[in-house]
């Protein structure tokens, strides 16, 4: 593996230990580059960001355990689409909230210090919520812990995001993140379907395995070596916070890009009310509704491993707008499904477009945007993305609730392709936009001013 601390720009003629020393100036010809070839594995040769991965991975799944624990688990109790609709608004509430200055705490402090606090909180969540389970609390308490939950989320999604372009150079990035969005899916798919056997079995197990998730995650976090803080450290006023949301709109392929992704997420997500299809459409039971929730993070895990392997989209933004298209398409299908398996493949194909949306959206957020922003920007992102998710939710219980889970997911679905068709007017420079390798951040002083 490749020193960490290493950010070659050249591909030598000699390795490292044969290099010519400072002292002696070398012949012309070692200097020469070969031509540089895609690297599947770039990201993975630098040891804090293999830390990083290991623990998120293990994180995730925990996370997603208990995100299909507690859908289960309320809707088993209530047998209402509102309950789910709750957890969805719970859970939007601190990002909307708490997102822009948990942006900026992650521009002036030590990323790895917050995400490992809000670990720590997440930890005992998880806990509270076993608790209540086992003890078949009333629903406000795990309400307010969900909303804690969010929280801790909330705070520490900006300063997590910010770290990862701290862990690889820049040229191995858009890599870095195909690796993350793997790891994402690996989790996203391995913990829903691990969710769905353990609640067949104990509806209470899944918190306990959620904290000891979380546990592993700050073990990894604490030996990664800690980065020098932005060049820029603007005091938290009223304008340091909004800066992150000017840099957006004034950057028109991020703003496009986020926007198209907030409205697809918000209207075409059926994850939350999932329990329903299972239960009352589909009549899967636990371990049905458990693969479910697996089938997108398997579509995403395998589009994730073809974008590492294959060489750098060179039409990103129209591989975008075509993959959020797709995603909608899929959507209908699968709210119009009575058949298991045909719903099992929909839900893969969202996760395959999903996964290339994910990438190109998540690697010009961070290319685009210089170091000293990078926590505002992610929080701005947070707030578009991470919000529109839960809001999505809440969205699909209430609609799920007075029209039915068909007419939610069918008229989301369709409501996502008329959004891609818009953004494709308003914004045409994302359908122009070439490949991801060839974006670079903004100068700072321009980006500040």
């Amino acid at each position: 593996m490749s020193d960490p601390d290493a950010n070659p720009k050249l591909a030598y003629e000699r390795p490292d230990d044969q290099r010519p020393s400072s002292a002696a100036a070398p012949p012309p010809e070692i200097l020469q580059p070969h031509p540089v070839r895609h690297d599947p594995y770039a990201a993975l040769r630098f040891r804090d960001f293999r830390l990083y991965l290991l623990g998120w991975i293990v994180s995730v799944i925990g996370s997603q355990i208990l995100e299909v624990a507690v859908g289960w688990d309320l809707y088993q109790r209530t047998k209402n689409p509102l309950s789910l609709a709750w957890v969805g608004l719970v859970s939007a509430l601190p990002i909307i909230l708490l997102a822009l200055p948990a942006g900026h705490l992650a521009d002036l402090i030590d990323r790895r210090r917050i995400m490992i606090t809000t670990g720590a909180l997440t930890t005992l969540c998880a806990v509270a919520l076993g608790l209540l389970s086992y003890s078949s609390g009333p629903l406000w308490a795990i309400y307010t812990i969900l909303f804690l939950a969010a929280v801790a989320k909330a705070i520490g999604w900006p300063a997590r995001s910010a770290l990862v372009p701290s862990l690889v150079p820049s040229q191995s990035f858009a890599n870095a993140i195909a690796w993350n969005t793997t790891a994402f899916q690996t989790a996203a798919m391995t913990g829903p379907a691990l969710g769905g056997i353990i609640i067949a079995w104990n509806t209470t197990v899944p918190y306990f395995i959620t904290a000891f998730t979380s546990l592993i995650f700050i073990a990894t976090i604490i030996p990664i070596k800690k980065r020098p803080a932005p060049t820029r450290r603007e005091p938290a006023t009223l304008k340091s916070l909004a800066a992150g949301v000017k840099f957006v709109i004034d950057n028109q392929i991020i703003l496009a890009i986020i926007t198209l992704d907030l409205f697809a997420v918000l209207l075409g997500g059926a994850t939350y009310i999932l329990p329903i299809f299972a239960t009352d459409i589909l009549h899967v039971g636990a371990r049905g509704f458990g693969w479910l929730r697996a089938s997108p993070a398997l579509g995403s895990l395998l589009g994730a491993i073809a974008v590492a392997h294959l060489p750098p989209m060179k039409r990103a933004g129209r591989a975008l707008l075509l993959a959020v298209f797709g995603f909608g398409i899929a959507t209908i299908i699968f709210g119009l499904s009575r058949n298991f398996w045909l719903s099992l493949a929909m839900l893969f194909l969202t996760g395959v477009f999903d996964n290339v949306s994910v990438v190109v959206r998540h690697t010009l957020v961070q290319v685009l945007t210089p170091d000293s922003m990078r926590g505002r920007v992610s929080a701005v992102n947070n707030i578009f993305v991470g919000a529109s998710n839960e809001l999505g939710g809440f969205e699909s219980g209430v609609t799920a609730r007075f029209f039915g889970p068909i007419i939610s997911v069918v008229a989301g679905g369709i409501g996502t392709l008329i959004v891609v068709m818009l953004s494709a007017v308003i914004w045409p420079q994302v359908a122009k936009f070439g490949s991801l390798v060839d974006a670079q951040p903004t100068p700072e002083n321009k980006a500040a001013g």
